[in-house]
């Protein structure tokens, strides 16, 4: 798996790579990340990978990452109990 790229955002870290005929499109946020494998000859190279990410797609990670937040901070209570 090689870097191929990056995907500019304000609140995420966001790097491309690729594997196996595959973009492998990893997103960051703090301790928690998400992963998107998007086959090659279904977007028009790197250009192709940053439209599929549009704002409405983007949204929706955000609202993850939000939840996945939440379930950590509840686990790490429960686990201090």
């Amino acid at each position: 798996m090689r870097v191929v790229g990056n995907i500019p955002h304000p609140d995420l870290l966001i790097t491309i790579f690729a594997m196996n005929e595959k973009y492998v499109v990893k997103m960051e946020a703090g301790p928690m990340e998400q992963t998107y494998k998007i086959p090659m000859d279904s977007v028009q190279g790197l250009d192709g990978v940053q439209k599929f990410f549009d704002d409405d797609f983007m949204q929706k990670v955000l609202n993850r990452f939000n939840e996945m937040f939440l379930d950590l901070q509840e686990a790490r209570k429960k686990s201090e109990s």
